[in-house]
């Protein structure tokens, strides 16, 4: 395999050749946004994950090549141009992250050009700015969602946003955790003779409960050790009413005033779950976490 330049100088014929890795070669992706800004964002997107997939060979082949008998600058140096070679092959095909990544940034600078109401209320209830950005960390660091996520999100995403305007609660929070809960809608909990209790987010009847339950085994930690329960559910008659009856719970309830504190923020918002005892897997939060940040980028991807 012949190796390729490691530092383009133009955008996009050169850059297609190498990573933007130096200053000479960011200079070439600004210049090109001047004159031709949708060949510059597919660049931009293109750039993003052949990093990405250069950071991971990297990772992987120190977890498991690494062995130090040989190893010198030399070799390092190999490797190094190796992987660079690997990621850029591997890099610009159909379905891949650079195209979920050109339609994130496409959708960001429309919404920045869009500065009528309706471009600001199309963005306000999903989820803020501040709280994305906790969680998302590198564009394209998050695996390929599924079309099973997809669809789940597409299913109750007007449900949730009805319940994010009345309550500021962020959709993509809440969706997220419904899919959390049931396993993005494989897991849902359903009454004795089979009909859908439709709670999506594992609420139990406590003795206050006037309403409709289901009994279902589930798994509780006890002393940080897995135990299987039977425990009472609340049922509803409609996703939509399981939102709702989530966002009262989270909103008015004493136990999860920290919870209302952090809604910028979504490791903070599971972290304080957590803490607050809505669940009892010592790893919810981290679990959580990783469902919103999918969430995030599905729902960006619907809008």
């Amino acid at each position: 395999m012949a190796l390729q330049p490691l530092s383009p100088t133009a955008v996009p014929a050169s850059a297609a050749r190498g990573l933007a890795v130096d200053a000479q070669a960011l200079d070439g992706l600004r210049h090109a946004a001047g004159r031709d800004p949708q060949a510059a964002l597919k660049e931009t997107a293109r750039q993003f994950e052949a990093l990405f997939m250069r950071e991971l060979l990297k990772s992987m082949r120190e977890a498991t090549m690494k062995s130090g008998l040989v190893d010198n600058e030399g070799t390092e140096m190999g490797t190094e141009l190796l992987d660079e070679q690997l990621a850029l092959k591997m890099t610009g095909l159909p379905g891949g992250l650079s195209e979920m990544i050109e339609r994130q940034l496409r959708q960001q600078m429309s919404a920045g050009r869009d500065s009528s109401p309706r471009g600001a209320a199309a963005q306000a209830p999903a989820v803020s700015s501040s709280a994305a950005a906790d969680v998302d960390g590198v564009a394209g660091a998050v695996p390929r969602p599924t079309p099973t996520q997809a669809a789940f999100v597409a299913r109750h995403r007007e449900a949730a946003l009805q319940v994010a305007r009345d309550t500021g609660i962020p959709a993509a929070f809440m969706i997220g955790q419904a899919a959390h809960e049931t396993g993005w809608g494989r897991s849902e909990i359903r009454m004795a003779d089979g009909r859908n209790a439709h709670n999506l987010f594992g609420i139990k009847a406590g003795p206050g409960w006037q309403g409709k339950v289901a009994e279902v085994t589930t798994t509780e930690y006890i002393d940080g050790q897995p135990r299987k329960l039977v425990q009472r559910f609340r049922a509803y008659d409609s996703y939509a009413e399981a939102f709702r009856d989530y966002a009262r719970l989270i909103s008015q309830s004493p136990r999860y005033q920290a919870v209302m504190r952090n809604l910028h923020s979504a490791q903070a918002f599971a972290q304080h779950l957590q803490q607050a005892g809505y669940a009892t897997d010592p790893q919810y939060a981290a679990k959580l976490s990783r469902v919103i940040n999918t969430t995030l980028h599905l729902q960006r991807a619907l809008a």
